[in-house]
């Protein structure tokens, strides 16, 4: 498989034959703070158009199918007609607070997409502890939650933002608790070391029955974690209006329904990361033929292939299931995923010492 660090190499080489160390740092830092808001405004831009056709087809429509050929251009003609809105400032609110939320939103969900393994050496962040920075910063996002609620001065978006702040903060645990599983499992904290340490075979199907309890209920979390149905109750249109986020308009709102969206391709990633292989092939021990056609298919087609997949799952979810109440929501946590995930984390823990995976 081609490593991708040989053209970074090459280009930071490059940069520094003819300019000062600082000058080409700098340079770096802004080419890739660029590339990474590109990529991730097309990735929304994808995922508001994935997720209409798939909607579409689950309620036998054709969705979007006016703009463009076969309406790929709906979602370029949302961007713009959000660009263009006006930003309406409100009476009676905390007006920095109020500017601010959006802002936390945006930040919290790039940090967490900056830390994703795209390909193999095509990373933005990679230490020893990326797993714990992953989620450290991605908890940032409720803050921001929490504030548009109250800074609004609505009692519909105060509402809004407290279900929210429950609903994350809650499902945050079981979260947490299915990475540590798969982080014992690794062996390691670091995002480079997961994915190497599944060449052979993804942790999904080398992990036994922990692997598979873990990935299940990282699955169910990571749909309310992002406030997807059927656990967005704190966007319930016909209670709530539109939650959290009733009062905002043009781009702060547009800010919203953009982290909405890459949270979903965060989730989808760190559960590729994790579970199976992140850019890493389908390796088979024994299979060194299949092995080898596996390796000509490029590392990042893997991930964001593997992401997508998982994705189209959590949004199989959205249009499948009826909105739970919010004394359903907290007892499904706290009743059940989160003591099945404490069982789970010790049942791993006797996996490793006892050598029963593959």
């Amino acid at each position: 498989m081609y490593d991708l660090s040989v053209i970074t190499k090459w280009i930071h080489e490059l940069l520094m034959s003819f300019m000062p160390g600082w000058l080409a740092t700098t340079i770096e830092c802004v080419a890739i703070g660029v590339a990474l808001l590109l990529v991730y405004a097309l990735l929304a831009l994808f995922y508001i158009y994935f997720e209409r056709k798939v909607c579409a087809a689950f309620q036998c429509r054709l969705g979007p199918n006016r703009v463009g050929p076969m309406g790929l251009l709906q979602s370029f003609a949302d961007m713009f007609k959000m660009l263009i809105k006006e930003l309406i400032t409100l009476k009676n609110i905390d007006k920095f607070l109020f500017a601010l939320a959006p802002y936390l939103v945006i930040i919290a969900s790039m940090l967490s997409f900056a830390v994703l393994p795209w390909g193999k050496g095509l990373q933005i962040i990679d230490f020893n502890i990326g797993i714990f920075f992953l989620i450290a910063v991605s908890s940032i996002g409720v803050l921001g939650i929490l504030l548009a609620g109250w800074s609004s001065n609505n009692k519909f978006t105060l509402i809004g933002a407290l279900r929210s702040g429950a609903q994350m903060v809650s499902y945050e645990l079981s979260i947490g608790l299915s990475v540590l599983t798969m982080v014992a499992f690794a062996g390691t904290m670091s995002v480079t070391g997961i994915v190497e340490a599944q060449e052979n075979l993804w942790f999904i199907f080398s992990g036994h029955i922990p692997a598979i309890i873990a990935f299940v209920i990282y699955l169910i979390a990571g749909t309310a974690e992002t406030n997807r149905g059927p656990f967005d109750l704190p966007e319930a249109e016909s209670e709530l209006t539109a939650g959290y986020h009733t009062e905002y308009s043009g781009m702060h709102f547009g800010f919203f329904y953009l982290a909405e969206y890459l949270n979903l391709f965060i989730v989808s990633g760190v559960a590729t990361l994790l579970f199976f292989g992140g850019w890493m092939p389908l390796h088979i021990p024994g299979w060194e033929g299949f092995n080898q056609v596996m390796d000509y298919i490029p590392s990042i087609v893997w991930f964001v292939g593997k992401a997508i997949a998982i994705s189209f799952i959590i949004i199989w979810f959205k249009w499948s299931f009826p909105r739970l109440r919010i004394d359903q929501l907290l007892a499904l946590e706290w009743k059940y995923l989160l003591p099945i995930n404490l069982f789970n984390l010790v049942l791993m823990v006797l996996v490793i010492v006892y050598g029963l995976h593959f």
